[in-house]
């Protein structure tokens, strides 16, 4: 019966205990069923979570005195290729949903087809670039097609749940900051008349920091504020554009931020945030603190930062944003000192916190085959000119680039437009690394007759904000010359490892390599590809006990690991992020698999895991 009274009084029942809820906007406040409802939420995304960890990360939420939990959805997993849509397994945005419901939890639903993130193209699917002409964000034919073949999908999925259909979505926000990046307002009414047509007929809102909100609010809709702290600012913005009332509503409180390659990582002490979170609560005012849990952007799912062709920051794998729940989903001690702020506001007793996941250390993993990535490449598509990704049909990954090349001397070898990170092969053998975070795009490359030129280039993430949307094209995006010569008639393999490779024991290398072909461990752990070529290490562990554990790649260059054919996202020595981490939920009792792509430190041999991440070492 206590239990039953606590979920009344946090609105998540009605009277008769279930049922029919009404949500609506008072003149200072939310109205849930007609009582004064203060949202206190906390944004946490079904994609960045392994989905047999939601509740309990739904749990540790619920117990920091959270009663809303906010989430994006993201295009361009929900819908990878056009017309092939996928609500499954992580994918499953109605499940997380449901999973908060039956956990005592509302949710504020960010399907907007712009995300921004720090998520790969925004959250767009790459394939939109292939439809000529197209501009996203914009009252562009093309673009609006997609867009509602998308959110009527997700409709079907998800307006069942909404609150007025006997749900837990209180709200549904219409694009996302949008008054940073345009001012069409016939742009923002399309979006609210295919929300509605998809079935979302519930409480529609906005959101943008208050300098953008006249750009980005649609009259007679919610006008949330981001990223302020002074109640006054989010009171009078709110007031001037939604007739002088409220209720008032900071959708992206920021107690952190993200990281990205090569950058320091980012913390702020709890106590710069706990009177901040105390004056808005005290004010009246509902949040959703981005991020309460961040967790990791697995894969190739990291977008970039690109605000001028100056400058480009791929984010990291990690998400921990060093929010309140770490990447494991542990409290850390901002958890604490913001439970003990909400607490102080509202009228029942928060429920006690569950124990934090053990972690464990996994003893050095055994490889026992190992093999290079140039080895059975797949067959080529051939070109006069570089083509891009996207003209390949290829989303993220690696893309080879091959071609031949007479020549004497020695001449710089440019790639113009390069998209993001390539290795340089001359006749089989790396001759230098091109890094578009550097500004790198050209190598000096000495010749005596014919060569052949190898570039395999990465996409590091497409830019996920900003003006560079529209410009966000992967692999070799112009033309590659040596001194004065343009490279033509190009040979493409594609490599997008979409899923866990299969590693087996290789057989046409060199008889040095004898040993390792036959799969022994020690014969594996020695073999280095020829030339400096990237390499796919394959190694199995055991465990007797389970428990979170993070692999320290600190000892090794660039790559992706899986773990049980789970991608657990990037490793780059220059850090700030040294581990991946590797949740219990993917970890089986006995043999246990791992595959390591590496391009840089193609001759280490060693790997381990650990009970804690590493995530602020720069090397």
């Amino acid at each position: 019966m206590r239990f039953f009274w606590a979920l009344l009084l946090l609105g998540l029942l009605s009277k008769d205990g279930y049922g029919q809820h009404t949500f609506t906007l008072g003149d200072s406040t939310f109205l849930l069923d007609g009582r004064p409802f203060q949202m206190i939420s906390g944004e946490m995304h079904y994609a960045r979570v392994p989905r047999e960890a939601w509740r309990q990360r739904m749990r540790m939420a619920k117990a920091m005195g959270l009663n809303t939990i906010g989430t994006y959805v993201f295009w361009n997993l929900n819908e990878p290729e056009k017309g092939r849509f996928d609500f499954t397994g992580n994918n499953d945005i109605a499940a997380f949903v449901r999973t908060a419901q039956e956990e005592g939890l509302w949710v504020i639903l960010r399907p907007s087809p712009y995300v921004c993130a720090e998520w790969e193209y925004g959250g767009y699917p790459y394939w939109l670039q292939n439809i000529k002409g197209l501009v996203v964000r914009s009252t562009d034919t093309a673009y609006l097609n997609a867009y509602k073949a998308y959110i009527t999908a997700v409709g079907k999925q998800l307006s069942p749940l909404l609150v007025n259909h006997g749900g837990n979505i209180l709200m549904v926000q219409i694009e996302n900051e949008y008054g940073s990046y345009g001012a069409d307002s016939a742009y923002l009414a399309l979006n609210r008349r295919l929300f509605v047509q998809a079935g979302f007929d519930g409480l529609l809102y906005t959101c943008d920091p208050p300098k953008d909100v006249p750009h980005g609010h649609l009259t007679g809709l919610l006008p949330a504020v981001n990223g302020t702290v002074e109640p006054s600012v989010v009171k009078s913005t709110v007031n001037k554009y939604h007739g002088g009332k409220g209720p008032y509503y900071v959708a992206e409180w920021y107690p952190a931020w993200f990281d990205w390659w090569g950058e320091v990582h980012h913390t702020v002490p709890f106590a710069q945030y706990t009177g901040q979170l105390d004056t808005l609560l005290s004010a009246g005012i509902s949040i959703n603190m981005y991020m309460f849990h961040g967790g990791t952007t697995r894969g190739f799912m990291n977008g970039a930062n690109n605000y001028d062709s100056s400058w480009f920051q791929p984010q990291t794998s990690s998400y921990d944003y060093d929010a309140p729940l770490d990447e494991a989903g542990n409290p850390t001690a901002k958890y604490w000192a913001f439970r003990k702020v909400i607490q102080a506001h509202v009228p029942y007793a928060l429920p006690s916190v569950p124990a934090a996941r053990p972690a464990i250390n996994v003893p050095s993993i055994a490889f026992d085959h190992s093999a290079s990535v140039f080895d059975g490449l797949p067959r080529p598509v051939v070109s006069d000119r570089p083509l891009t990704f996207e003209e390949l049909h290829q989303a993220y990954g690696y893309v080879l680039y091959r071609t031949s090349l007479k020549g004497n001397g020695t001449a710089l070898l440019t790639v113009h437009g390069l998209s993001d990170f390539a290795l340089v092969f001359v006749n089989g053998s790396r001759v230098g690394v091109l890094d578009r975070r550097l500004k790198q795009d050209s190598i000096p490359v000495s010749l005596n007759g014919n060569a052949q030129i190898d570039i395999l280039v990465e996409n590091l993430g497409r830019v996920n904000f900003g003006p560079y949307l529209l410009r966000n094209n992967k692999g070799i995006t112009g033309q590659v010359t040596w001194g004065e010569h343009v490279l033509r008639n190009w040979s493409m393999y594609r490599l997008p490892f979409s899923t866990a490779p299969l590693v087996a024991a290789p057989t046409s290398l060199a008889a040095s390599h004898a040993a390792a072909a036959l799969g022994t461990p020690e014969a594996a752990a020695s073999f280095t590809a020829p030339g400096g070529a990237p390499v796919l290490r394959h190694g199995t562990f055991i465990l007797e006990t389970l428990g979170d554990t993070y692999l320290d790649m600190s000892r090794w260059g660039k790559g992706v690991v899986w773990v049980n054919g789970h991608n657990l996202g990037r490793h780059w020595r220059v850090g700030p992020q040294q581990t991946l981490y590797v949740p219990v939920e993917w970890l089986r009792k006995g043999k246990n698999e791992v595959v390591v792509l590496e391009l840089l430190k193609t001759d280490q041999d060693s790997l381990q895991g650990i009970d804690h991440p590493i995530l602020d070492v720069l090397q």
